[in-house]
């Protein structure tokens, strides 16, 4: 630093620019603040996602709002049916028709396909379903709504990446099949399968796993009992999907 002598032989030191020093300071303390804000969101959603790995959920977000939607409209004749069935009592012909039918490649990528977002985005917006994984349709099911927004959608892969850090491939499959609508108030598996078939999930055939998969992109209009010729179709698509892939051996890593 250079000092000057003033007139009186005095050294003089240049003052100090405090708004200069402020600004510095000002910032660090918004860092500071910012990283503190980023730290409690993560604790508050990475703890219950980390124990959702573990612990079966009561219910979701989309269900609270079909809960929801029936009283605000006072549709009495509403009945949400939802019960949670374990992975090891359920047919694998159900996920495997599930993944064929969803997301071919559920085993290998990190949550996101990017060659199917990437065909989306060169398409007409109503084809964009097939860019949507199985991890972000349970990211999605379980805590957020249905919507385009970029706020919902940024939500929607902020939970995907967690879950894929904190969940194993089975357990994502799992959630899915028990939190998806197969039909108007008709949460998972074990509700679907007694409802449209009057089995248990564990005696699903390829025929059946086909049909409840065959509804997934829009359970509320598209119909397992008395389905359309859409639906038959598409059925039948899915199992040839599920004989290309190898059938039941395809998710056998998992």
């Amino acid at each position: 630093m250079i000092i000057w002598p003033d007139q009186d032989g005095r050294d003089v030191r240049p003052e100090k620019n405090s708004q200069s020093n402020r600004l510095p300071r000002r910032y660090r303390r918004f860092t500071s603040r910012l990283w503190k804000v980023v730290a409690v969101i993560l604790i508050i959603t990475s703890a219950p996602t980390l124990c959702l790995r573990w612990v079966q959920p009561g219910t979701s977000s989309f269900m609270l709002q079909r809960r929801m939607h029936a009283f605000l409209h006072n549709d009495h004749s509403f009945r949400l049916r939802y019960k949670w069935i374990d992975w090891r009592n359920i047919s694998q012909w159900l996920p495997v028709a599930v993944v064929a039918a969803e997301d071919q490649k559920f085993p290998e990528h990190l949550g996101f396909d990017t060659e199917a977002i990437a065909q989306a985005l060169n398409e007409d917006r109503k084809q964009t379903r097939g860019a949507s994984t199985i991890t972000q349709q349970v990211a999605k099911n379980l805590f957020l709504w249905p919507g385009r927004s970029f706020i919902r959608k940024g939500l929607e892969a902020y939970f995907t990446m967690l879950i894929e850090l904190l969940w194993p491939k089975r357990r994502i499959l799992e959630v899915y099949l028990n939190i998806a609508e197969f039909g108007v108030g008709v949460f998972g598996v074990a509700a679907a399968s007694d409802t449209f078939f009057g089995m248990q999930p564990s005696q699903l055939g390829p025929e059946e796993a086909a049909l409840l998969a065959a509804v997934l992109p829009n359970p509320r209009r598209l119909r397992i009992q008395a389905p359309s010729a859409y639906v038959m179709e598409r059925s039948l698509w899915i199992q040839e999907q599920v004989r290309m892939l190898g059938g039941l051996s395809y998710l056998k890593t998992l």
